[in-house]
């Protein structure tokens, strides 16, 4: 298969899929998801992978789903599709997209999510999909959409950083730095941006070193002990949760804004009373007249 939006190399040992739309900060839509549900079953067939880095071309690694659409329209083929006006065409598009990021969790061998810039909406999606995440300090983190958009259709947030800090950033849309975000196991650990790539790659060459039957053995009983905890069923959930979410009237008002202001407007309408829209793990969150953290 031929990739348009992704690029996909496979070298000492690991497979790196770049997410490849750099000019919409690698926003996620359905020709999007496709070929990265390709290309991980490939790495997972490979032999000579042993994992999978999965990062994002240009300035961030996800900026979350591309509500402009791609520009291409489906093929009319005259069989009448879910156009997600019903709650239970909403769920069902829902779950199609979380059947595909779900390859991270369900493949055998490892993942490690490369984050820098923004990781914001269905980029935390794929990122908290992956085995391991490894952030830049100054990477941001959250799940904007929140605000007037839905549920979350994707949530292991619960099994990174637990019900509390889950709470704090879901109920806010509040953001963190990569540097926070590790503090609370959100990601495994954050490194200045300019060592970030150095630090994936190094993981990897670990994971090179280790038979690919191992790994995928211990990958899977880690794996099978969060099912346990009901992880993947909560996935099933949070699609049917984010539909019941997207009939909210300030979902509605989104959408209005949206015709009325563009897509930009409807943004800035929604954030610009949040600030710099972040929060602080360390300290009180003390803030300026414009909802700005105030540093130490």
């Amino acid at each position: 298969m031929s990739y348009e939006y992704i690029a996909y190399e496979v070298a000492d040992g690991r497979a790196r899929i770049t997410l490849n739309r750099p000019e919409k900060r690698n926003a996620l839509a359905n020709p999007l998801l496709e070929e990265l549900e390709h290309a991980l079953w490939e790495a997972d067939d490979d032999k000579r992978v042993h994992c999978v880095i999965l990062r994002g071309a240009g300035k961030d690694f996800c900026a979350g789903y591309d509500l402009a659409g791609t520009g291409a329209a489906p093929p009319d083929d005259g069989v009448p599709r879910r156009t997600g006006r019903t709650i239970d065409d909403d769920i069902w598009q829902l779950e199609r997209n979380n059947r595909r990021i779900r390859a991270l969790w369900e493949m055998h061998k490892p993942s490690i999510a490369q984050i820098h810039g923004n990781c914001l909406a269905g980029g935390t999606d794929l990122a908290l999909n992956c085995d391991m995440i490894i952030a830049a300090d100054n990477a941001r983190i959250g799940f904007p959409p929140a605000r007037n958009l839905g549920a979350l259709p994707n949530n292991m947030w619960i099994y990174h950083c637990g019900p509390q800090w889950a709470k704090r950033l879901q109920l806010t849309g509040d953001t963190v730095t990569g540097e926070d975000a590790a503090k609370i196991g959100l990601v495994l650990k954050s490194v200045p941006a300019d060592l970030l790539e150095a630090e994936v790659e190094g993981l990897a060459d670990r994971m090179a070193f280790i038979d690919p039957d191992l790994l995928s053995a211990n990958k899977r009983i880690i794996n099978m002990s969060m099912e346990l905890m009901g992880a993947q069923v909560l996935q099933r959930l949070a699609a049917e949760n984010d539909a019941r979410g997207h009939r909210a009237p300030a979902t509605k008002e989104y959408f209005a804004a949206v015709r009325e202001k563009g897509l930009a407007g409807a943004f800035k309408e929604r954030d610009e009373k949040f600030g710099d829209g972040r929060a602080r793990v360390d300290g009180p969150e003390i803030r300026d007249a414009n909802g700005h953290l105030v540093e130490d």
